[in-house]
């Protein structure tokens, strides 16, 4: 099976210094298994191969302005940002890209104040261009990359995980909810089979919308 390139985002979220890094903000729940996957080697791979086959990827970053932005504390996971937000302002360490996931220069960044990443400008962007099929990497499985997931779901758009550039606290959580989102979205794929549903003679870079 194919899809059509011209149609396709791929989605990175919050590969950020707070969620991968030991340093960062969650790095005392996510930095030891997520540098013991491998998944950052792995999404820098297949962000490289799909910007080769002519698909856009753009970041997510969870940050909080001055005056909160959208954040709302009506979770745990919620609340404990807001009590320490000056760690996810926009300009804060915490809240950079990781330089080994491999950001283009021409990867668009978008902020947002919620765990999906589609709860932002990035919406916009994703209209504006014409995409209908989202692919997702991103950490953590349960959290950010599920939340993304059924919310793109939810939207119309044709959503794929991509199983191995993600990953969880705990490899029985993100297995979990792997399986969960097989049965809500339009599947759970491996990089290379995503990469494999890719036309290989698309090459046309100016077909990149920014």
């Amino acid at each position: 099976m194919s899809i059509d390139p011209a149609r396709v985002a791929v989605l990175a979220l919050h590969w950020q210094v707070n969620v991968v890094r030991p340093e960062g903000f969650f790095g005392g729940m996510l930095a030891e298994p997520v540098a013991r996957s491998g998944v950052v080697a792995r999404a820098a791979a297949f962000h490289a191969g799909a910007r080769a086959g002519g698909v856009p990827v753009a970041f997510t970053r969870f940050t909080v302005p001055e005056g909160e932005g959208r954040l709302v504390r009506n979770s745990p996971f919620m609340a404990a940002v807001g009590a320490a937000q000056e760690s996810f302002r926009p300009d804060a360490p915490g809240t950079r890209i990781v330089p080994e996931i491999g950001r283009h220069w021409r990867d668009p960044v978008f902020d947002n104040q919620r765990l999906s990443g589609l709860s932002g400008p990035i919406t916009g962007w994703l209209v504006g261009a014409g995409y209908d099929t989202l692919m997702l990497t991103g950490v953590a499985t349960n959290l950010t990359v599920e939340q993304t997931a059924r919310h793109g779901t939810e939207m119309g758009y044709r959503v794929y995980v991509i199983g191995d550039c993600a990953a969880a606290a705990d490899e029985a959580v993100h297995e979990a909810s792997l399986a969960n989102l097989a049965l809500t979205t339009e599947g759970v794929l491996t990089a290379a089979e995503a990469l494999a549903m890719l036309p290989k003679e698309f090459r046309p870079r100016e077909r990149y919308r920014w």
